[in-house]
């Protein structure tokens, strides 16, 4: 085993997920707007730190992505955020790109950008405990979309960061993400989300990233959220499973699914369907923000002090992620 599949596996081991608190400062204060708190570097970081301490770190979370800010922040417990992350078992990790913006030549369309300067950053954030990394590929669905010219440089751009990661001791989340966004139906995103995965894959190869020390962040395969045709939780499983069986290839240790605008019980239940028909070697996992976040978020702030009561909230989300990665989830226990 390489130590970038040693990393891999810590994260994604024994149903364990990834925690991703990497919100940009823009949007968690749009997060915060809405439930009327002001968005401060000290809100933020205690937000933040109130998951980090709480009991289902240990149990349920096997990494955190953080953004800039955070990793660089020490928390009300004396210690920095890395090292707080580190003492409950969980690897810290960072996102690196820095942002979408309009690709050249198809304006409707998105490239992820980032890479200038990435291999000193990487350098800095290894320094501050990082051991793995995050950049998001963005793709739409329409009548022309996504183009070959965005399916190929985002593609191209997820392959370069990777190696440049690998070069530093970490180990690069590959995410790109299909939107839900449109009218699509489930089976044009299962089209497209496979033809999306396939070249990040082939450009992947040709950087000669070691596969066994990369986690895969794909979307769901699921209807748009405007589309009449919606489907029902198995068929969002077993579509999900073709798409990864056909696009994945068998060195890469495990995905974490994003939970791309589902509701927390909905991201659950869809991953343990697909965990309970999970035919692969690749170990199913979450890798959820609001979806983790969300219900925790609105408790807290009711009263940013009860840091008791907002853990609890998370613990239980933490808790029904981590049942639904091993198959294990049921109603049942949701509502328990």
């Amino acid at each position: 085993m390489s130590e970038l599949n040693k990393i891999a596996l810590k994260i994604l081991s024994n149903g364990k997920g990834i925690l991703a608190a990497d919100e940009s400062n823009g949007t968690m204060t749009k997060r915060l707007d809405k439930v009327n708190i002001k968005s401060s570097p000290e809100n933020r970081l205690l937000f933040r730190e109130t998951l980090f301490a709480s009991n289902s770190m240990k149990d349920c979370i096997g990494g955190v992505i953080l953004f800039d800010e955070t990793i660089n922040q020490t928390s009300n417990y004396g210690k920095t955020i890395p090292a707080m992350i580190s003492e409950t078992g969980a690897v810290p990790g960072i996102k690196v790109d820095t942002g979408a913006k309009d690709l050249a030549n198809s304006l409707d369309e998105k490239i992820t950008e980032g890479l200038d300067g990435l291999r000193e950053r990487l350098k800095k954030y290894y320094e501050l405990g990082a051991r793995f990394t995050k950049w998001r590929g963005v793709y739409s669905i329409g009548e022309k979309y996504p183009s070959e010219l965005a399916i190929n440089s985002n593609a191209h751009a997820l392959a370069r960061y990777s190696a440049l990661v690998q070069e530093s001791g970490m180990v690069p989340i590959v995410e790109p993400e299909v939107l839900m966004d449109g009218e699509h139906s489930a089976e044009e995103c299962l089209i497209k989300t496979s033809e999306v995965i396939k070249k990040c894959f082939e450009e992947l190869i040709i950087h000669k990233i070691d596969l066994t020390g990369v986690i895969l962040k794909p979307n769901m395969i699921l209807a748009g959220t405007k589309s009449k045709n919606k489907i029902h939780n198995e068929e969002v499983a077993s579509k999900t499973l073709e798409c990864l069986k056909k696009s994945v290839p068998n060195e890469v240790p495990g995905i974490a699914f994003l939970s791309g605008g589902q509701s927390e019980v909905e991201a659950t239940e869809n991953l343990n369907i697909i965990n309970r028909n999970n035919d692969t070697n690749f170990i199913m996992t979450y890798s959820y923000g609001r979806a983790l976040q969300q219900s925790a978020l609105k408790f807290w702030s009711k009263d940013i002090k009860d840091i008791k009561g907002t853990q609890n909230i998370f613990n239980h989300r933490a808790k029904m992620n981590t049942l639904a990665a091993q198959g294990k989830w049921s109603n049942e226990l949701e509502n328990k």
